[in-house]
């Protein structure tokens, strides 16, 4: 295994990895083992825009909208215009 040092690391930064590795219950290194590893893995398939936005709006819910009937037909977009 290789062994790595990281110099000149904010105080503030340590002090939420101390954090983040309590609540998870490891130690700071275990927990910056698994945060280095979780970057550097490669998910089966690359999440689209639409799961990014469920994942971070899904929980606020959704909005039901009552829609008018259309007046006028559907037609196709002009371009020549």
């Amino acid at each position: 295994m290789a062994a790595v040092s990281i110099r000149s690391l904010d105080e503030e930064v340590k002090r939420r990895l101390r954090v983040r590795a309590a609540q998870h219950g490891r130690s700071m290194e275990s927990e910056i083992r698994a945060i280095l590893t979780e970057a550097v893995s490669e998910s089966a398939e690359p999440d689209g825009l639409m799961t990014a936005i469920l994942d971070r709006f899904g929980a606020v819910g959704g909005v039901e909208l009552d829609l008018p009937a259309r007046s006028t037909p559907v037609r196709a977009a002009d371009f020549a215009s």
